[in-house]
Parts: C-alpha cells; structure tokens; sequence
C-alpha cells in the first residue's frame, strides 16, 4: 500500500504540472498572469486532485469505468471548464497593455483665429520660436 501513495502522490505533482501548462497554452499566460494565485491555486489543485481520485476510483474495483470514476472525472471536467471560464473572464475585462485608439485631442486654436478672451492673433501652436515676439530688456 506505501507504493501506491507513492504513486498517487507522484501522479498528482505530474497532474498539477499539466494542468498549469494546458491552461498557460490554451488559455494564454498574460490571462493567467492577471488572476488572483487564490483561483489558479483552487481550479488547478482541485482538477489535479480530481485526476488522482478518478484513478484510485478506477484501481480501487473491478471495472474501470465505475460509478466513483465517473464522478470524479465529471468533477474534474468541471473544474477544467472552470478554468477555461476564468481565462475568458480575465481575457475580457483583464487589464491590457496595448492603446486604445483614442483621437489625438489638440490643445491649440487653429492660426488666424483669435479667442473671446485674447483678440490679438497668437500664432499656432506648429510655429517655430521666430513668430513669437521676444521682450525687450534694456
């Protein structure tokens, strides 16, 4: 009976590897970055554990396909599902890095076009530091 804790033990630590490395591919890692450890650590944990009980479920009777193997490999869909619900949620209302494509706001008046407040033309903001007038020091 210790060797197959031992090989329980070993399909675990093999399983949680797995399941993080299909969900880093298929989900995307930039997805998987943004979530919080605590939900990685539940959906990935829980499914590799599931794939545990699931085999010992099959060893532990006669037929491999029994009533306790297929609830745990149910569960374990679930919580695969799970995770493929969570990288959705992150790829839609994640943070991104890119730019948005927001219209250039200009701060300037276009030339020629003197405000209300100041009715002496000011020249635009593109020119060159010649039309601005120096002051005088004397």
């Amino acid at each position: 009976m210790p060797i197959l804790r031992l090989a329980y033990a070993t399909q675990f630590l093999i399983a949680l590897i797995a399941v993080f490395v299909l969900w880093s591919e298929v989900g995307g890692q930039n997805h998987l970055d943004l979530m919080p450890w605590y939900l990685k650590l539940g959906l990935g944990a829980g499914a590799a554990l599931a794939a545990v009980k699931a085999t010992a479920a099959a060893v532990s009777r006669e037929h491999p396909w029994n009533s306790g193997t297929l609830k745990w490999f149910g569960i374990m869909l679930a919580l695969l599902a799970g995770c493929g619900l969570a990288s959705y949620y992150y790829h839609v209302y994640g943070e991104t890095d890119e730019e948005q494509d927001q219209p250039d706001v200009s701060l300037c008046r276009p030339p020629g076009r003197p405000s209300a407040r100041n009715p002496v033309e000011e020249p635009s903001c593109g020119a060159g530091p010649e039309a601005y007038p120096t002051p005088m020091r004397g």
